[in-house]
């Protein structure tokens, strides 16, 4: 087994897919509507979704506002310095809402994002072994 995305549901697609590939640099893989449904699926990340997890953005058309719910904590993204992807990701407009830095009451070193409908992003810095 593995896995194969996540699911947020988003308000509007086209800056939540900027968002993704311009600020946290994904890209898109595929996107698709649904005109039965009123929906559009697309499907973001780093590699393709054969050789690993990626983030599915859905987009319900006739829904104008969401509230990040009580069940979704956030995505989790490993990166090789956390400090300096916090001041790219700023540096391309993005919202730095935890500051790098060691966790509390452990040594890795983490930070949180925010994507434009409020969801967090985690920045687990990679651990040189």
């Amino acid at each position: 087994m593995r896995i194969l995305h996540t699911m947020i549901r988003v308000v509007n697609l086209e800056r939540s897919i900027g968002f993704y590939t311009e600020v946290l640099g994904m890209r898109l893989l595929r996107r698709h509507d649904y005109p039965e449904g009123r929906f559009t699926l697309a499907f973001v990340g780093y590699e393709d979704e054969i050789d690993g997890a990626v983030i599915e953005l859905t987009h319900n058309w006739d829904v104008n506002e969401y509230a990040p719910g009580d069940g979704f904590g956030h995505i989790a993204l490993e990166v090789d310095d956390a400090y300096r992807a916090c001041d790219e990701i700023r540096g391309r407009g993005g919202n730095v809402v935890r500051e790098a830095g060691p966790m509390k009451g452990g040594t890795s070193v983490i930070a949180f994002v925010e994507d434009p409908d409020g969801y967090k992003i985690e920045l687990i810095q990679k651990k040189n072994i």
